[in-house]
């Protein structure tokens, strides 16, 4: 696998294990209303919205969203997991066992597509509570994320140059 594929494969990582850790439970301090209202991850949608400034009533419709596809999202995570130990084991193994390895992967690539399709629902869901300003807010930050992971990719990509 290339680099670039698992210097991707860990953001993905990284996304899916803020999503498990918000939903592990309440923290002290958790910022504007209480736990998981940090954003990221896929219990947080992607989205900032500490910096959304949500109403009482948008966060706890927030919440609600969230606890109603926890579970979901837990599961998918754990497959996503558990598939890539399975993987990681194959290919290690010796002598190297390819028609394993592919099946592994595929298995691996099936868990993240879920993992996308339930947070892709979670923010779709997120998203319609957000006001027209809020939205605007968001994708202006979404934009400036994005091209901070672009900045921090193309540094890690020059000092594999060198």
């Amino acid at each position: 696998m290339s680099s670039i594929r698992w210097v991707a494969a860990g953001l993905v990582v990284a996304l899916l294990a803020g999503g498990v850790a918000m939903a592990q439970g309440p923290r002290a301090g958790g910022g504007p209303g209480g736990r998981g209202m940090r954003g990221g991850g896929p219990l947080g949608a992607g989205l900032p919205l500490r910096e959304l400034q949500l109403t009482d009533a948008q966060q706890q419709q927030i919440r609600d969203i969230r606890s109603r596809h926890e579970t979901e999202l837990r599961e998918a995570t754990s497959r996503v997991e558990t598939a890539r130990a399975a993987q990681r084991k194959a290919v290690e193994e010796i002598p190297a066992n390819e028609a394993q390895i592919t099946a592994l992967t595929q298995d691996l690539v099936q868990a993240e597509v879920d993992v996308a399709i339930q947070a892709s629902r979670l923010n779709t869901e997120v998203w319609s509570v957000l006001t027209p300003a809020q939205q605007a807010k968001a994708k202006e930050l979404r934009a400036q994320r994005d091209a901070r992971l672009s900045d921090r990719l193309e540094q890690f990509r020059e000092r594999r140059r060198q």
